[in-house]
């Protein structure tokens, strides 16, 4: 079997795999745009291994797979710090979330102790 039939089957799983994920409200649509483009970007090389190599050579890369492993590894990095934002933010509105939560809590607390003053005993 050829390895580029291989690689198209694969981008087109791996495709078909991130609108499912999609589809069942498993991936956010903001991230499932960034899998999409990488799974194009993926089978357009695979169904034209040569641009690859073209580009590679281009710029300088010897082997197009080197180059294609390298725009992987920049992808992932991207996405990584895309992801430690994303987490970044949300920890900063848990723990804000957290203090006015204890803030209302303690609140409460002082209201109901006022109305029932025997009930701290």
């Amino acid at each position: 079997m050829n390895i580029l039939f291989l690689s198209v089957i694969f981008c087109l799983i791996f495709t078909s795999f991130v609108v499912e994920m999609i589809r069942q409200r498993r991936i956010s649509e903001r991230y499932s745009l960034l899998w999409l483009i990488l799974g194009f970007v993926m089978l357009f090389f695979s169904l034209f291994p040569t641009l690859l190599n073209h580009i590679s050579q281009a710029i300088g890369i010897v082997y197009g797979t080197s180059l294609l492993f390298f725009i992987g590894f920049l992808f992932s990095l991207v996405f990584i710090m895309h992801l430690t934002t994303v987490i970044t933010k949300l920890d900063r509105k848990m723990t804000r979330l957290t203090q006015e939560f204890a803030l209302l809590k303690s609140r409460q607390e002082e209201a109901t102790d006022d109305h029932y003053p025997d009930r701290s005993l």
